[in-house]
C-alpha cells in the first residue's frame, strides 16, 4: 500500500492499482454454508456501485451518519468502503434514531425503522439474493445497486481528517482509521499476500480491523467467517488448510 494513503477509499484503490486479480474477501457463512471469494476488482465494482447509490438515490452527502446495522459479512464491508468512498459517517450498530440514513440486515428492521431518512435492507442470501418481498418502508439493496454505474466519483473530495467511522466508543477519521489498521496489520503478524482467518464480529474495532481494515491496509487477504462456532475443529483445520490461511483471530 502507499504510503500516500489516507481513506480507506484510497487503500483500496492502491489495492486496485497493484493486483486487482487477488483474493480479497473470502467469505463463509457456516449456517448456512454459503462461501463467496471477491477479487480486489469485483470487491472494488461492488463498492463503486454501492457509493453510487449511495451519493445518487439516497442523495448522502460528506458528513450526513449511516447507521449500520450488519453483521460480519462481505456485503458489510462494501458498505464500509463505500461510505468512506462518499465521506460520510459509517457508524456501526448506531443508533437509527439519531441517523440520517440506516442499512440494515434482516434481523434489524424492526429496529431500523426509528431512522426517519433513507431506509436500505439487505436480505444476507447467498449470491447477493434479494428478499422474497421486500420489507416495507425499505429499499432492497439487491434490487438497487445491480444498475449502478461500475466507476465512482464523490461530488466533493473527501477530507480525510473528517470523522470516518464510529463503532463503540472508538471515533476514527479517515486517517486515523488509515493509521489505526496499520497498527493492526502489524500487530496480528500481516504483511503482503498472508491470509488472516476470522471469526470475529463487526461489533468491535478489533473485529473490523481483522476482518477488513488491517488486510486491506497490509496487501494481505481475510477469509471471514460468520457462525464460526458452528464448525468443529477438523473443520477449522481442515479450512485453514484449504484456503491456505497464514494468521488466525477467532
Amino acid at each position: 500500500m502507499n504510503s500516500s494513503d489516507r481513506t480507506p477509499a484510497d487503500l483500496l484503490r492502491s489495492a486496485l492499482a497493484a493486483d486487482p486479480a487477488r483474493p480479497l474477501i473470502t467469505f463463509y457463512d457456516d449456517a448456512t454454508g454459503e462461501r463467496v471469494e471477491l477479487s480486489v476488482a469485483t470487491f472494488a465494482n461492488w463498492v463503486a456501485k454501492t457509493a453510487n447509490l449511495l451519493q445518487g438515490d439516497l442523495a448522502a452527502e460528506p458528513g450526513d451518519r449511516v447507521a449500520l446495522l450488519l453483521p460480519a459479512h462481505w456485503q458489510s464491508a462494501v458498505w464500509l468502503l463505500a461510505c468512506s468512498s462518499v465521506g460520510v459517517v459509517a457508524d456501526v450498530q448506531g443508533d437509527p434514531a439519531s441517523a440520517d440514513l440506516v442499512v440494515t440486515g434482516p434481523d434489524t428492521l424492526d429496529r431500523a425503522r426509528a431512522c426517519r431518512g433513507e431506509r436500505v435492507a439487505l436480505a444476507l442470501r447467498p449470491m447477493g439474493g434479494r428478499f422474497p418481498q421486500v420489507p416495507e418502508g425499505f429499499a432492497d439493496y439487491a434490487v438497487e445497486v445491480p444498475g449502478q454505474g461500475d466507476r465512482f466519483a464523490p461530488f466533493a473530495p473527501v477530507d480525510p481528517d473528517a470523522l470516518a467511522l464510529v463503532v463503540g466508543e472508538v471515533e476514527l477519521s479517515g486517517a486515523q482509521l488509515v493509521g489505526r489498521a496499520r497498527q493492526d496489520a502489524a500487530g496480528l503478524g500481516l504483511d503482503s499476500g498472508a491470509r488472516l482467518l476470522s471469526g470475529r464480529t463487526y461489533g468491535t474495532w478489533d473485529g473490523l480491523a481483522a476482518g477488513l481494515f488491517a488486510p486491506l491496509a497490509a496487501g494481505a487477504s481475510v477469509v471471514l467467517c460468520r457462525h464460526l462456532g458452528q464448525l468443529d475443529e477438523a473443520g477449522l483445520a481442515q479450512r485453514v488448510e484449504s484456503e491456505r490461511v497464514t494468521n488466525t483471530t477467532v
